[in-house]
């Protein structure tokens, strides 16, 4: 019987061969999954994880931190990441000089007010009722101002050109030089600070925030209109309600479909406020000098899925020369097959989770090419492949000289 189950020399040749291949396999994948860091599309798990399937569907989206990426619709949360990223280039750049901070802060939160040189007004012309709040004129500065949170619309501006051309008693110098202060403070006012574009995007542009129409004397509701954000928001939640439903009815092919809408609206309202930020990154690096831009960027603190993108990365390329190379080979095999098995499991070719026909080239049911290669190692594990060949036989020859060398006297 223990003759039967003794192992050829081909057979032994083969599976250490076994072993090489899928640690070559790990290694390339890890390192090509690494080259692209250098790259404009950086390789991430992200997607893969988003989509996850399977009774542990909830459990891989949750590496993300953030699967869903609610965060970047949250104007408050926005926000507190724009003013963090401020404090860490304030503590990075040290030796910023003040007009350089001043420009950070106005880029960031907008000037107090909008100014333009006028001596005086033009005879005869009153800034009254809500205009006051929003433009005035300071004697002592001899400045047109405008205040930096409220900004002069188009319609304010047309309106007080209007009343100047319209003064009789004012010489046309004073209304031309008037009109030429008000044209460069609007112009100077048009201009929105970067937290203010963002609440364009997450709080005031109809479009994606949605509008609320209210009774003028009741201040009741009495239209509501939703916006993209709301819509999102709802698609996501219905869809996550369906799930579970569409895995006992096999309905996944219409599930499919409603994702594949529910990620392009994503899309469509995450970019542009992922494009503002990054914009802001970039506007504060414009502020250095040479010698403080030899600093380098800002260190930033890795995100969740960042943590879990290098976490693959490398345990990809570790596995893979302990394989290849036949040091601990058994506790690299078992390693492998976990992180293999951490793959199946994401997308798990079972009846109800996976819509076989749209799986691509490799159609697998049940079993997959992960799997597949999960037994592998662990047919692996089950035998000394690294003391056939490799570094395990070096440190297992040296420990068995050590062990039967005599005792010094």
């Amino acid at each position: 019987m223990r003759d039967s189950w003794r192992l050829s020399g081909i057979a032994v040749a083969f599976l250490v061969l076994l072993r090489m291949a899928i640690g070559w396999q790990f290694l390339y994948e890890g390192l090509w999954k690494l080259n692209t860091f250098s790259s404009a599309k950086p390789w991430t798990s992200a997607g893969y994880l988003r989509s996850a399937r399977g009774p542990l569907r909830n459990a891989y989206r949750g590496m993300t931190g953030d699967p869903d990426d609610l965060r970047w619709l949250d104007y408050d949360e926005v926000t507190a990441g724009l003013d963090a990223y401020r404090n860490q280039f304030l503590a990075h750049n040290p030796d910023l000089s003040e007009d350089q901070q001043k420009q950070l802060d106005t880029m960031l939160e907008g000037p107090s007010q909008f100014s333009a040189r006028l001596d005086h007004l033009p005879a005869g012309l009153k800034i009254e009722g809500n205009l006051k709040k929003v433009i005035s004129f300071d004697p002592e500065s001899k400045r047109l101002n405008v205040d930096g949170k409220m900004h002069l619309l188009p319609k304010e501006r047309f309106d007080l050109e209007k009343q100047a051309r319209a003064l009789k008693n004012a010489s046309a110098a004073d209304v031309d030089r008037f009109i030429k202060a008000l044209d460069q403070v609007f112009k100077l006012s048009a201009h929105l600070s970067y937290k203010e574009r963002l609440a364009v995007l997450l709080k005031i542009d109809p479009e994606r925030v949605g509008l609320v129409y209210r009774d003028d004397k009741t201040k009741e509701v009495v239209e509501e209109r939703k916006g993209k954000i709301t819509e999102y928001k709802e698609l996501l939640s219905r869809y996550n309600e369906q799930l579970p439903r569409a895995r006992q009815t096999f309905e996944i092919k219409h599930l499919d479909t409603q994702w594949d809408e529910i990620q392009k609206l994503r899309a469509e309202l995450v970019t542009p406020v992922k494009v503002l930020e990054t914009d802001f990154h970039q506007d504060a690096r414009k502020l250095l000098t040479v010698e403080q831009l030899a600093r380098g960027p800002v260190p930033e603190p890795w995100t969740a899925q960042q943590r879990i993108d290098h976490l693959t990365i490398w345990a990809l390329i570790g596995l893979g020369c302990l394989l290849i190379a036949g040091f601990f080979s058994r506790t690299a095999a078992l390693g492998g097959a976990a992180l293999l098995l951490s793959f199946y499991l994401a997308v798990p070719p079972w009846p109800g989770v996976e819509d076989l026909e749209s799986a691509g080239p490799e159609h697998s049911f049940l079993v997959n090419k992960n799997l597949i290669e999960v037994i592998a190692l662990l047919a692996i594990v089950s035998m000394p492949t690294g003391r056939w060949l490799g570094l395990d036989q070096l440190i297992s020859a040296l420990a068995f000289r050590r062990r039967k060398s005599p005792p010094n006297n």
